[in-house]
């Protein structure tokens, strides 16, 4: 990678991680914002690279569920509506199946199937990832332990993983998907991520040590099968990047794939701890 390329995706990155951190410790409002405009960006995204000229998502009507489904969720969150709201979402949904039947489109089972696949893997689990922010809390203060720590661990398990992998990696982890994953990266990460959680507990006392611990495998796991899912879908669009939005790093999908499958994980790994 050239200097000038190597330079540019620093910056990038940089901006990316700042930005994620001030909205967590700043304002809830201004979190919400940074992560609506995170969901916005991300459902473009897919609907774009996934779109040719015989499939065609219904767009709008997927963005319009997927914003409604996230700012419930924030309002409930700030414990300014009822759970009940949700079931606004029901209709709504299936109004992807009436609305394609007046589209007169060549492939209609393609196109809901495509449209409710952007709601699943890219609403839900942002929407999910709100409730880190107030879980565990009986106060239902926006509290910003969980989250931030969700996201070190991300970016820790990334970082080291990637770094191990370039120094010692031999064996190929998924090699039909992505040919520059190492089982020796992976391992890297997990040891690096698991020590930074140790470190978390002593700073972020909503899990205890084994508990988050417990998390960072999770993330681990999930986060790097999330990076796998996004290369899977990307291979067989025979497209590099989702987007170009973020120089040196592609879309915000290419950013968020570890956070949109290990979030769903996390938010039922703290529900078994929470209830269970």
């Amino acid at each position: 990678m050239k200097l000038n390329n190597l330079a540019t995706r620093a910056i990038t990155g940089s901006i990316y991680v700042l930005l994620i951190v001030f909205s967590i410790i700043i304002h809830p409002c201004f979190f919400y914002t940074v992560f609506a405009v995170f969901l916005l960006a991300s459902l473009v995204e897919f609907y774009s690279i996934v779109s040719s000229d015989t499939i065609k998502p219904i767009n709008y009507q997927g963005i319009i569920i997927s914003l409604s489904m996230f700012i419930i969720t924030a309002l409930i969150n700030s414990n300014l509506i009822d759970y009940k709201y949700l079931a606004l979402l029901i209709p709504l949904i299936f109004f992807c199946f009436i609305i394609e039947l007046f589209r007169n489109k060549t492939n209609p089972l393609q196109n809901i199937a495509i449209t409710l696949l952007g709601i699943i893997y890219i609403a839900v689990p942002l929407s999910l990832m709100l409730i880190f922010t107030n879980f565990l809390n009986e106060k239902n203060i926006f509290n910003t332990g969980l989250v931030l720590g969700f996201f070190i661990l991300i970016w820790t398990n990334d970082t080291f993983a990637y770094l191990v992998g370039i120094k010692w990696g031999k064996n190929r982890l998924f090699e039909r998907v992505s040919p520059k994953k190492s089982w020796e990266g992976s391992i890297g990460g997990l040891v690096f991520s698991i020590f930074g959680s140790i470190i978390l507990s002593y700073y972020f006392h909503e899990l205890s040590t084994p508990e988050w611990i417990g998390m960072s495998i999770i993330i681990v796991i999930f986060g790097s099968l999330g990076d796998l899912v996004e290369s899977l879908f990307k291979r067989s669009l025979n497209i590099k990047d989702s987007g170009n939005i973020l120089p040196g790093h592609g879309g915000i999908l290419d950013r968020l794939d570890a956070v949109l499958i290990a979030a769903p994980f996390v938010f039922f790994y703290l529900i078994l701890i929470r209830f269970f």
